[in-house]
């Protein structure tokens, strides 16, 4: 029976991870929208922010993709390491020009996922994970040419996460002139979104002076939160506003509260 219910549950999830024009996703992503799928948080719950306990356990759901075939849409995980910028043009002058912005992912399968969906064209963004660090030492040139440039840090809400930004500069060279803009994930954030979080024993969390009470309290109960619980649609709308550095009216105050409460917390659906 729970077999049968996961299987039709995960068939509602592929659907709605791939939505609304076949977005490529991750093995993660399709299990944070099986819980989703699972566990829904009704659209007009006005409570405080708050995140919101897996319904089914991760090898539960490996087993259910095991059965379920192939999905096309579906990332496969591959091997990462340095990459060597320009192989994929025989521009010679390549080099030669500013680069305005660049994106780091703490996570290796959620920088695929915005490369796979087009991320670096669109946005003018070239996509990095921390895996492939160190950068070519022609990127961090390219970012000195550009006034005001900026790496931006997409990492998750656990405690080596929030590190993740301020760890940067220890992983790759990046010139003392280019901002480093953390995006988030932030616990807040992901109360404001009630994503599903992974539950383990408290840890310590060296950035504790930068976290507010609730945060503070969130990773004490053994909380934490991947960026992969965003939905895939949200992430990808969300990366291109703030790499660019749009940031959309305010036609609310409803809105503003929720935008203080932190960057990703801007697209709700």
């Amino acid at each position: 029976m729970r077999a049968r219910i996961l299987g039709r549950a995960l068939r509602v999830a592929v659907a709605r991870a791939g939505a609304p024009s076949g977005l490529r996703f991750t093995r993660r992503q399709l299990y944070y929208e099986l819980c989703r799928t699972l566990r829904p948080v009704p659209r007009r719950l006005r409570r405080p922010g708050f995140t919101v306990s897996a319904p089914v356990a991760y090898p539960d759901f490996r087993t259910a993709l095991d059965r379920y075939g192939p999905i096309p849409d579906l990332l496969t995980s591959e091997p990462v390491g340095p990459r060597r910028a320009g192989e994929h043009t025989p521009e010679p002058d390549l080099f030669d020009y500013g680069l305005p912005r660049l994106l780091i992912c703490e996570s290796d399968d959620v920088a695929r996922m915005l490369r796979a969906n087009g991320v670096p064209m669109e946005s003018a963004c070239p996509v990095y994970g921390a895996g492939e660090l160190p950068l070519d030492p022609r990127i961090p040139d390219m970012l000195s040419m550009v006034d005001r440039s900026a790496v931006f840090v997409l990492h998750d809400a656990t405690p080596d996460g929030l590190t993740f930004p301020a760890r940067l500069r220890e992983l790759t060279r990046i010139p003392d002139d280019v901002r480093v803009v953390p995006l988030g994930l932030r616990p807040r954030q992901a109360s404001a979104l009630h994503l599903t979080h992974l539950s383990g024993p408290g840890a310590a969390v060296a950035v504790a002076a930068e976290l507010d009470p609730s945060e503070r309290l969130w990773f004490d109960r053994g909380r934490t939160a991947e960026v992969e619980a965003v939905r895939p649609a949200s992430l990808l709308r969300t990366v291109h506003r703030l790499v660019r550095e749009v940031r959309p009216r305010d036609t609310s105050i409803h809105l503003r509260r929720v935008r203080a409460s932190g960057f990703l917390t801007w697209p709700t659906v």
